[in-house]
């Protein structure tokens, strides 16, 4: 029978140490991740880079970021920058992400962290040559609630667990957002929104060991919505995602012993419930809501480095490998190749 919740072991991001962030691809991410650090920590943005001038000067002023470059190559060897955080659309992640490294600097990758796990594993061997930190930007795990759940699960407080489920879909069109409906920006609904189910599963399950996955295409080639069941053992996830509906955006934990729920939308801090059948507990998200929860995963990278740790042990590089070994099973099951596979 579960007595109390843990206590989450997340630090206040006010107190990691400060690095010196340089900003590739200034878009939306991009702007909510400099608002949540600029506003809950001791993290100084110093340079942003765009192919685009304009766009850089304009992201700069509205954030007072004192140097602009209008080359990515510029960004990254611009010595007063310490960590590139690459924020352009998945297909450059790779070629971005290593273009840092080999400059020496730390990287920040926003999710998913490639194309696929090729790819990944090509930035996670130039990392550990350098011996610099690279970090998929999957910012659910480091916040106060997924410790939490961290610690249940390592408890084995929810018993056995017998299934996962995990949902995102939002009705996003061609209109909304270009990039998600071209293949030669790795589109499509699995790698955008589905990343957070699958994250989701290998957080509480590891990797399958069984994959089935159906969807359907857009005529483009793209994938406009997919479903996938993934088999751990004995354990089953069932995680849906589409681009033309808003689904419920929430997940569930079903153990033997207890239960966890996790409402919409389920990837941010939210005030999750764990029942054993004799009582139900609320876990508090924290401090930090919304997204500028974002600025957990910037406080964690600097921690580490100020440790001269290269390897985040919340979300090591080989997890982020495999996770995006699944999202290839599930991609080559449902008919999606990108360009330059």
């Amino acid at each position: 029978m579960i007595t109390s919740l843990p206590v989450s072991r997340v630090p206040d991001p006010s107190l990691a140490p400060p690095l010196r962030w340089g900003v590739l691809g200034p878009g939306g991410i991009a702007r909510a991740f400099v608002r949540s650090v600029l506003k809950h920590s001791r993290q100084q943005l110093v340079a942003v880079g765009s192919r685009t001038a304009q766009r850089a000067e304009a992201f700069a002023a509205e954030f007072g970021i004192p140097r602009v470059h209008s080359s990515y190559e510029s960004l990254v060897t611009d010595p007063d920058v310490d960590v590139v955080y690459v924020a352009t659309p998945h297909s450059h992640h790779h070629a971005q992400a290593l273009l840092a490294i080999a400059a020496g600097k730390h990287v920040l990758v926003e999710k998913a962290f490639t194309r696929n796990a090729a790819e990944a594993r090509g930035v996670a061997e130039a990392a550990r040559a350098a011996g610099v930190v690279a970090l998929e930007a999957m910012w659910t795990r480091f916040l106060p609630g997924a410790d939490v759940l961290r610690q249940l699960l390592a408890a084995g407080e929810l018993g056995e667990i017998v299934t996962v489920a995990a949902d995102f879909g939002l009705p996003i069109g061609p209109e909304d957002a270009a990039r998600l409906h071209d293949p030669a920006l790795a589109g499509g609904a699995l790698l955008d929104l589905g990343i957070y189910p699958v994250s989701f599963a290998s957080f509480v399950l590891g990797p399958p060991d069984e994959i089935t996955a159906t969807g359907r295409l857009t005529e483009a080639g793209v994938d406009e919505q997919v479903r996938a069941v993934l088999r751990t053992g004995a354990a089953e996830a069932v995680l849906t995602t589409t681009l033309t509906e808003r689904t419920h955006t929430t997940a569930e934990i079903v153990g033997t012993r207890a239960r966890v729920d996790l409402p919409a939308d389920f990837y941010t801090p939210v005030p999750f419930t764990v029942s054993d059948g004799h009582a139900t507990f609320t876990a508090d998200p924290g401090p930090i809501l919304g997204h500028e929860g974002l600025v957990y995963q910037a406080a964690h990278l600097a921690q580490l480095v100020a440790d001269g740790t290269t390897d985040s042990p919340t979300l090591p590089l080989e997890e982020t490998i495999g996770i995006l070994t699944t999202t290839d099973e599930i991609r080559r099951q449902v008919g999606v190749r990108y360009p330059g596979e």
